[in-house]
C-alpha cells in the first residue's frame, strides 16, 4: 500500500544529471518491453518515529492492459489491484486518477516517455546502471512526497520515495521475469477489477 500512495502521489527530485529528453532515450532503449513482467519486492520503510524500518515482502505482477497485482507476503499478507482507472485492496475499490496508470506502465513497463507530461526530468545513463529522478510540475504532489529516485539495468531495480515530513521508503525488485502469459490465478485477480 506504501508503493501505491507513493505512485499515486508520485514525485521526484533529483539535482545532477543529463537534460530529461536524451537521458529518457538513452534508458528507454535498454529497457525491457514485453507486455508482462513479474518478480519480488523487498521493501523497507524507515519512519522517522521508530529505530528500526517496517520491512515487508511479496510479490508483484505488471501486465500492458490490465494493470498491476501487488501481493504482500509478509509480514501481513494482503493484495493490492491497480489499473488504469481502479484501485482494489481489502477496504474495497475505488477510482484512481488517470496519470495513476500511467506511472506504472512508465516504472513497470518500461514507458518512460509516459512521464514526461507530469514531471522535469534528470538523470543518468553509464554503461552498467541508469538512474532517473522526476520534479512534480504539481506544488500540491511536492508537499506530500520530497523526493522519488529509480535506478536500474535493463530493468527497474531499485526505487526510493523520500516523503516531505521526512520518512523514507526504499524497495528493491528482484527476480524479474517476463512469462508469456499470465497464470491463472494472475487472470483471477485481475477478473476482480471492475471495467
Amino acid at each position: 500500500m506504501i508503493l501505491i500512495k507513493a505512485l499515486l502521489l508520485y514525485c521526484l527530485a533529483f539535482s545532477q544529471g543529463v537534460a530529461g529528453e536524451a537521458v529518457l532515450t538513452e534508458i528507454a532503449a535498454r529497457l525491457a518491453k514485453t507486455p508482462i513482467a513479474q518478480g519480488d519486492f523487498y521493501q523497507q520503510k524507515h519512519l522517522k518515529v521508530l529505530h528500526k524500518p517496517l520491512i515487508s515482502t511479496g510479490t508483484f505482477t505488471y501486465h500492458q492492459s490490465k494493470g498491476v497485482i501487488w501481493k504482500t507476503l509478509t509480514p501481513v499478507a494482503s493484495l493490492l489491484l491497480v489499473n488504469e482507472s481502479r484501485l482494489l485492496t481489502g477496504q474495497g475499490e475505488q477510482a484512481v486518477p488517470a496519470a495513476f496508470g500511467k506511472v506504472f506502465k512508465a516504472m513497470l513497463g518500461g514507458d518512460l516517455a509516459a512521464l514526461t507530461d507530469g514531471f522535469a526530468i534528470t538523470g543518468t545513463d553509464q554503461k552498467t546502471v541508469w538512474q532517473l529522478a522526476l520534479t512534480p510540475k504539481d506544488e500540491m504532489l511536492q508537499k506530500i512526497i520530497s523526493t522519488m529516485v529509480l535506478s536500474g539495468d535493463t530493468e527497474l531495480r531499485w526505487l526510493e520515495i523520500r516523503e516531505a515530513g521526512g520518512n523514507v521508503t526504499r524497495i528493491t525488485f528482484e527476480n524479474i521475469t517476463h512469462p508469456a502469459q499470465l497464470t491463472d490465478e494472475q487472470e483471477a485477480d485481475f477478473e476482480r477489477l471492475s471495467p
